[in-house]
C-alpha cells in the first residue's frame, strides 16, 4: 500500500464515522421532533376546553361585576335620600323641639324651686336620695356623708 491509499483509506473511515454519527443525530432528533409534535397535540387538546371555561368564568365575572355595580350604585342613592330626610327633619323640628325641651327644663326647674321653698327647713331627714336607679333613705345618707 502506498500512502495515498493509507490516506484515502483514513478519509473513508473518518467520513463513514461521520456520516454514522450524523445518522444517529437525526434519528434523534426525529425521535424529539415527534414527541414534541404529541406533547403540542396534547396541550392544545387540553388547552382549548381550559380556554373556553377560562372565558365562560369571565363572563361569569363580569356579570356579578355588573350586579354588584347596580347594588352599589342603588346604596348610593339610598344613603343620599336618607342623608337628605335626616336633614330636612333636623332642620323641621330640630329648632322647635330644642325650644321645647328648654321651657321642659325650665318648667322643671321652677317647679323644684318651688318645692324647695315649700318644704320646712328641718324636715331634710324624710326626704331620699336616688342613687344608680335605688333609693336611699336618708339616715344610710347621713352615714356616707360622714
Amino acid at each position: 500500500m502506498t500512502g495515498g491509499e493509507v490516506a484515502g483509506l483514513l478519509v473513508a473511515v473518518f467520513w463513514a464515522i461521520l456520516v454514522s454519527f450524523l445518522a444517529v443525530v437525526l434519528a434523534r432528533l426525529a425521535q424529539t421532533l415527534k414527541a414534541t409534535t404529541k406533547l403540542v397535540a396534547d396541550v392544545t387538546e387540553q388547552a382549548v376546553p381550559l380556554l373556553a371555561d377560562a372565558s365562560a368564568t369571565v363572563r361569569s365575572a363580569q356579570t356579578q361585576l355588573d350586579r354588584v355595580d347596580a347594588i352599589a350604585s342603588d346604596v348610593q342613592e339610598v344613603t343620599s335620600n336618607a342623608s337628605a330626610l335626616s336633614t330636612t327633619v333636623a332642620s323641621t323640628f330640630g329648632g322647635p323641639l330644642v325650644k321645647v325641651a328648654a321651657f321642659g327644663y325650665g318648667v322643671r326647674k321652677a317647679l323644684g324651686r318651688g318645692r324647695e321653698e315649700a318644704a320646712p327647713a328641718g324636715r331634710g331627714a324624710s326626704r331620699r336620695t336616688v342613687i344608680v336607679g335605688r333609693t336611699v333613705p336618708s339616715a344610710r345618707r347621713r352615714k356616707q356623708k360622714g
